[in-house]
């Protein structure tokens, strides 16, 4: 039995300014003083050495962290797999920092602040999973689509300022004729200070990553395709509601879209909620600029779909125009409520999935 007078370990707060190669970490106690700063390596010994270092002081209670969704995912797994509660911490006040000024130190002394008072943090997104998976693949398609729309403007580009009998040749095709006919080709790849065989060449090297890309992106559209229907298959079967669209809203959700309070929180995250402008007698709300800009599109998207093929959302968007708002202030209003409808589909497969974990 332990004695009374034995004391009490003391509460302590981390915080975490991440790099690429170091973390610097900060650890202040429960009255906000700052009692320790220290480097350590961006690897797991050093996630380790660094989560001893932080109990050496006292009771951890939480950890402030920089950066979790890049320089801080992997010390963001570590300490959730050690059953240490973390906080994402977000960019200090300009107007602060202009004052106290700027380095590693007093990041993560910030963070750790941020962490004790509970301002300027939010609940990280979890980086395990299927989710995880879904991002890693959308993040490649989207460079991929990219690259493959840049080859097709290169084509283009060049047929435009070819010869003129190879411009002729080229012009009447369509995109697909036009990209397999060059892949196709084989130009004398010795003849390269002649003008024309070098645009031979140049044209065959374009079709032919043109067609490798379109490939790979049919590839990730698969595997995505595959995950989103095992995430949200309710959510795909919705009117205008394709799978990369879906893809794109379940990773603004995270896998653990229970860190959300309310449906509106989702819809500010997408960036669809109107922000209060009002000011005297005026009553009005913006647009509201912020948000995850890639599930503001998303939902954009599903509404043009909904607006030409659903006859109640004609109805409403007619309704809306009829009482004198603009045909964009009545779309606005559209992507508020698809907001609610996916995150509420959402919770609902997260309900469904987190029981089926915990059924005998």
């Amino acid at each position: 039995m332990s004695s009374t007078n034995e004391p009490t370990r003391s509460v302590v707060i981390g915080g975490v300014d991440t790099h690429k190669d170091l973390h610097v970490a900060a650890v202040v106690d429960h009255q906000d003083r700052v009692i320790g700063s220290r480097s350590f390596a961006s690897t797991r010994q050093g996630y380790r050495q660094l989560l001893a270092w932080m109990r050496s002081f006292g009771e951890l209670r939480r950890v402030g962290v920089e950066s979790t969704g890049s320089y801080g995912a992997g010390l963001l797994r570590f300490l959730q797999q050690a059953g240490v509660m973390v906080l994402e911490v977000t960019a200090p006040d300009r107007q602060d920092r202009r004052k106290r000024g700027k380095n590693d130190d007093l990041d993560a002394q910030n963070a750790a602040h941020a962490a004790y008072s509970g301002q300027r943090t939010v609940t990280p997104r979890s980086r395990d999973g299927m989710i995880e998976a879904l991002r890693v693949l959308v993040a490649c398609r989207k460079t991929a689509v990219t690259a493959r729309r840049i080859a097709l403007q290169m084509i283009h580009n060049t047929i435009v300022a070819a010869p003129d009998g190879l411009r002729d040749q080229l012009r009447v095709m369509t995109r697909m004729q036009l990209v397999r006919t060059l892949a196709t080709w084989r130009p004398d790849l010795t003849a390269y200070r002649d003008v024309e065989a070098a645009y031979r060449i140049s044209l065959k090297s374009l079709g032919r990553r043109y067609l490798e890309l379109h490939d790979e992106i049919a590839d990730l559209d698969a595997m995505i395709a595959a995950i989103v229907e095992d995430l949200a298959p309710n959510l795909i079967t919705r009117n205008s509601i394709s799978h990369v669209g879906a893809a794109q809203l379940l990773l603004t959700a995270g896998g653990n879209p229970e860190r959300m309070r309310s449906e509106a929180s989702f819809a500010a995250l997408c960036g669809v909620s109107p922000v209060p402008a009002s000011s005297g007698k005026t009553i009005r709300h913006r647009l509201n600029r912020g948000g995850d800009r890639a599930a503001n599109s998303a939902l954009h998207i599903i509404a043009i779909g909904r607006l030409r093929t659903d006859q109640r959302t004609k109805e409403f968007v007619a309704r809306r125009v009829a009482e004198g708002h603009s045909k964009l202030d009545a779309i606005r209003a559209l992507k508020r409520y698809l907001a609610r409808e996916v995150f509420t589909l959402i919770m609902q497969r997260q309900r469904e999935i987190n029981a089926s974990r915990i059924a005998p």
